[in-house]
């Protein structure tokens, strides 16, 4: 008798949407971190930047809230990006890159604190998808906004089955900053 292995669905992984990655119970800025990497962690509470530098705060001491050098590529450059990959992996030739190393710039009381983490883009995001994650951290760093909006969808309607298309991350996106 064979045995059924065990079932992995992308859904109980988490899902990229711009800048954030979401899980279960969870919303990063950025991919999960794997300790001792640093990351960055949202609640409806406050940040918390896990690793060797940890810090924790609520949402009424962050003033600010970015990130410096997330990879954009338009989507003609994703796409030859992608083709390149396949092509390199049907010849054998392929080596899996690291992921790009941002920075989260987290102000603090006035205090900037600034820690790594690494995208959750196979390549590289849209400029869209950057412009309005940058917005929505504002709106965080405000207190206009929660990363509820985010988690809310994780537990309605989304846990999507595959990668999402940049269109729908955008849609998300866009969906989300209009939720006050």
């Amino acid at each position: 008798m064979e045995s059924t292995p065990p079932q992995h669905h992308t859904q109980d992984l988490g899902a990229m949407v711009g800048l954030f990655w979401i899980e279960s119970g969870k919303t990063y800025l950025g991919m999960p971190p794997v300790p001792p990497a640093p990351g960055v962690l949202f609640s409806p509470a406050g940040v918390q930047v896990v690793g060797p530098d940890a810090v924790q705060c609520s949402w009424s001491d962050v003033t600010d809230l970015r990130v410096t050098e997330a990879p954009v590529r338009s989507t003609a450059a994703r796409w030859v990006a992608r083709a390149a990959s396949v092509a390199a992996a049907a010849l054998d030739a392929w080596v899996p890159g690291s992921p790009t190393e941002m920075t989260a710039v987290i102000a603090i009381d006035g205090n900037e604190h600034k820690t790594p983490v690494f995208s959750g883009a196979s390549s590289a995001y849209t400029q869209r998808e950057v412009d309005l994650s940058h917005g929505l951290l504002a709106r965080f760093a405000r207190g206009t906004s929660s990363p509820s909006v985010l988690s809310d969808w994780w537990y309605g309607d989304g846990r999507p089955s595959g990668v999402l298309p940049s269109r729908r991350r955008e849609a998300l996106l866009e969906s989300w900053l209009r939720v006050g």
